[in-house]
């Protein structure tokens, strides 16, 4: 089993410190690199070492993908829709090119008209997401945009860590449906508007991701209790 805090916390905390230091670039964006295959499956990376993603992704049936356990949790699949949406949009509409990998033939694909976060959604939203959502195009979805991810992580350079983002970018979240005007969903457009490119690349892109997939392996774990 993969245990993420023996990888995890010392190469954040590292990460945290040293991420806005020109002369700790190299390092900088080698630790971005090690801890976003952490949140990926290992083919992402092309590594042979076993990820949380892989332990969610292993023997993860339908049944445990789109159920709420109780009526405090959410479900696995709304986890990677949230965490595959977020990588998406603040990687490519704001640090990379302006062009996020979501698009019409993506949203086919998926089976969904949904394009925002789900960050407001309630509790029946996220269980009709859920069951919509087709779970073999959900997880290539979250892949094709982790291999986009290390792309750009690999164009950036020292004086881009400060870098912040102008405001036909920041934008361009609400333009194209990535958010939606409730409260506990609008919030975010400054949140992240606010943020240079180091802090993208050190909450929405790593340690966000590994918190949602830590509650998805909470889940899996319930779902086997509930069927066993």
């Amino acid at each position: 089993m993969y245990q993420p805090s023996v990888d995890w916390n010392p190469k954040q905390s590292r990460l945290r410190k040293i991420i806005r230091k020109p002369d700790c670039f190299d390092e900088a964006i080698r630790l971005c690199f090690e801890l976003h295959a952490l949140v990926h499956q290992s083919d992402v990376s092309n590594s042979t070492n076993r990820t949380l993603a892989d332990e969610i992704y292993e023997d993860l049936r339908e049944i445990d993908y789109c159920h709420m356990p109780t009526a405090r949790d959410v479900t696995i699949a709304w986890n990677l829709w949230h965490i595959a949406r977020i990588e998406d949009i603040t990687m490519n509409l704001l640090v990379g090119d302006g062009k996020q990998i979501l698009d019409g033939t993506w949203l086919n694909k998926l089976g969904t008209m949904t394009t925002d976060t789900g960050n407001a959604m309630t509790d029946e939203e996220i269980i009709v997401l859920s069951k919509e959502l087709n779970k073999a195009s959900l997880l290539e979805y979250r892949y094709t945009v982790g291999i986009k991810s290390r792309k750009i992580l690999s164009a950036l350079q020292p004086a881009d860590m400060k870098r912040k983002f102008f405001k036909d970018r920041v934008e361009q979240i609400i333009m194209q449906g990535c958010l939606t005007d409730h409260p506990q969903s609008i919030w975010l457009k400054d949140f992240w508007g606010k943020k240079d490119v180091a802090g993208i690349l050190l909450l929405p892109l790593t340690r966000h991701q590994a918190g949602h997939l830590n509650d998805c392996l909470k889940l899996k774990k319930k779902c086997a209790k509930i069927k066993n």
